[in-house]
């Protein structure tokens, strides 16, 4: 059986290998994955794939005006626009928001440590309690976004304990605020070393891909 195709951007430190390799990890069973990078993001590229996808990382938001001029940007909006998938978790996230990618309508990706009732307050590596399609986990959190606004439409897989949707599928957008792709070496901190998932978050991010592809 042919693998639907996923194409991972890559842009180390604001797009990083790590959160690249955890992605490749995560969907490579299900998915034939490749990397493409910002003198790539065009129309030509994409027609190969069935999902382009954008991952976290450490850096700004606001970095998306150094990777993508107007074109490159239009790119990712018409692939999606004529049918593709787009794939993004904790920055990539970020940049579905009208002021970057300008994809999504009546919800904004906004900083989940400013919203109210949020349970972590500053940017630092850590983990969030969160529900994911009903169950309980601890899930990696870097400065991720909740996805605030007009849910009407939406099919929200997972949200975070005040309530704010942590990651949804609208439009052919799959979005996560927080890092399911996470590997052990992340959780090399005293504090992180007992949340350690052991793969079951790979096992949630390639469940969320099928049923992104199933939209």
């Amino acid at each position: 059986m042919i693998k639907p195709r996923i194409a991972i951007f890559i842009n180390h430190p604001e797009c990083s290998i790590q959160c690249v390799s955890g992605m490749t990890r995560a969907l490579s069973p299900g998915y034939d994955i490749t990397t493409f990078s910002k003198d790539e993001c065009n129309q030509e590229t994409f027609k190969n794939y069935d999902i382009v996808a954008f991952p976290g990382g450490i850096g700004d938001s606001d970095t998306h005006y150094e990777f993508f001029r107007r074109r490159a940007a239009n790119a990712v909006a018409d692939f999606v626009d004529a049918g593709g998938r787009y794939l993004g978790i904790c920055m990539g996230a970020y940049w579905a928001d009208p002021w970057y990618f300008d994809m999504l309508d009546d919800v904004r990706a906004v900083q989940y440590i400013k919203q109210p009732g949020a349970d972590v307050r500053r940017s630092f590596s850590t983990v969030t309690p969160v529900t994911w399609l009903g169950q309980q986990h601890n899930m990696f959190f870097y400065d991720g976004c909740a996805l605030v606004g007009d849910h009407s439409s939406s099919d929200i897989v997972a949200t975070y304990s005040n309530g704010d949707p942590m990651a949804i599928i609208k439009n052919r957008m799959g979005l996560i605020g927080c890092h399911p792709e996470s590997e052990e070496f992340w959780y090399d901190k005293p504090y992180l070393k007992s949340h350690w998932h052991k793969g079951e978050h790979h096992t949630l991010l390639l469940g969320f891909a099928d049923r992104l592809m199933n939209s």
